[in-house]
């Protein structure tokens, strides 16, 4: 939003979350106010009934880019999900797409047995993946399964990406992690007080497959767990926090790593003046380009 501020932009999400229409409060979108004074694209454009992919959020957010340079704004691509930064800049892996039955079949798995079947099928892809990656973990397996072909052979072949016809200024905020994990821990709180508990009765009463990412987002299992009779209110709440520290420090250690090493890191929380002083450094960069 300083950005914003400084020179015409248009705001783009990627964020695998806020892409969902049904997870305003859950997924922390930008809210009234800031969405009426700069445009924003692709934040809750999703049906949950609907998943979106890394490859079809590319294909939306390379449209919006081209159109924010088409009317001379700056694209400010901002979010949490370094797949779909990934996909945007360097492409997707041209994966068929995944038998319906075989999907099915995996995503019915515990995670373990999943995990322990991923070491049989393709070893190299257990060894590199978390055995709690429930996501990761499964799409692997049914790639295979699937395809016969393990996903880092898919991966070795992307295209469509626009890493090599834009000029990027990237920035990683990778602040202290007792900080961050501290605004986790206020952050579900906040959202019970502001309408999470709401937003996913209302999911609750679609009845949507629970395999879909809508449901299986930070916040809403443990909610339903809580309504549903299954857990306290305390026991949800434990549980919400504890798995939003666990994604905090998954994006940390991504972005901490993945990344190219040229890609400006910052690891302070920055006070007020010196946020000022980034976006105006990160300003003049990207309008000299």
């Amino acid at each position: 939003m300083r950005l914003a501020a400084r020179t015409p932009a248009t705001i783009i999400n990627a964020d695998s979350a806020q892409v969902y229409a049904d997870l305003r409060v859950l997924s922390a979108r930008p809210d009234a106010h800031d969405i009426a004074a700069v445009p924003h694209r692709l934040f809750g454009h999703v049906d949950g009934a609907e998943a979106c992919s890394a490859a079809a959020w590319a294909v939306d957010a390379i449209r919006e880019i081209d159109v924010a340079h088409g009317e001379g704004r700056l694209p400010i691509v901002v979010g949490g999900t370094g797949l779909y930064i990934r996909t945007l800049l360097d492409g997707i892996a041209p994966v068929p797409d995944i038998d319906a039955a075989v999907r099915a079949a995996v995503r019915a798995l515990p995670v373990s047995d999943a995990h322990a079947a991923l070491t049989r099928e393709d070893p190299a892809a257990a060894a590199r993946l978390a055995p709690a990656d429930i996501s990761r973990v499964a799409r692997a397996l049914e790639v295979v399964r699937s395809t016969g072909r393990p996903l880092a052979a898919w991966q070795a072949e992307t295209a469509g990406g626009i890493g090599g016809r834009i000029r990027l200024v990237p920035q990683l905020l990778l602040p202290p992690r007792e900080w961050l994990f501290a605004r986790c821990d206020a952050r579900f709180d906040i959202m019970l007080e502001t309408g999470a508990i709401e937003e996913v009765a209302r999911l609750m009463e679609r009845g949507l497959d629970p395999a879909l990412p809508v449901m299986r987002a930070i916040g809403v299992r443990e909610i339903a767990g809580w309504l549903g009779g299954r857990w306290s209110r305390d026991d949800a709440v434990a549980a919400a926090r504890l798995a939003t520290r666990r994604y905090g420090k998954r994006q940390f250690t991504w972005f901490s790593h993945q990344p190219p090493p040229h890609w400006p890191r910052i690891h302070t929380q920055l006070n007020n003046d010196e946020l000022d002083n980034l976006v105006i450094k990160l300003c003049e960069m990207a309008l000299t380009l």
